[in-house]
């Protein structure tokens, strides 16, 4: 839920905003109880996976039409653009990639 600018106090549905807040939720919460079982884990690297992946594209392609709309000059690209968040997001698949492979082999 948004707040709308023109009329306040009223609130709209904004999907890509609901997507950004559900993917980290599902994450945080559903990924990490996949992980408290060696029988569930499996499940949990997996959907930490899509999640990584779909979260790289979305995040890359905002960032992409951000840049191109507001024509942002060189030296303050990654300031600007979501390269960082896409990093972290990376080391989160590979913190559960080392729970799994612990999982697995411990």
């Amino acid at each position: 839920m948004v707040a709308d600018k023109l009329n306040l106090g009223s609130f709209i549905f904004d999907r890509s905003k609901f997507m950004a807040t559900l993917f980290p939720l599902i994450d945080a919460v559903l990924v990490t109880a996949l992980f408290m079982s060696r029988k569930t884990a499996v499940y949990g690297y997996l959907l930490n996976g899509l999640i990584v992946i779909y979260g790289t594209i979305f995040m890359a392609h905002f960032s992409i039409a951000e840049i191109t709309t507001k024509s942002i000059p060189f030296p303050a690209l990654l300031l600007k653009s979501t390269l960082p968040d896409i990093v972290i997001a990376w080391g989160d698949f590979l913190v559960g990639k080392a729970l799994y492979d612990l999982y697995m082999k411990g």
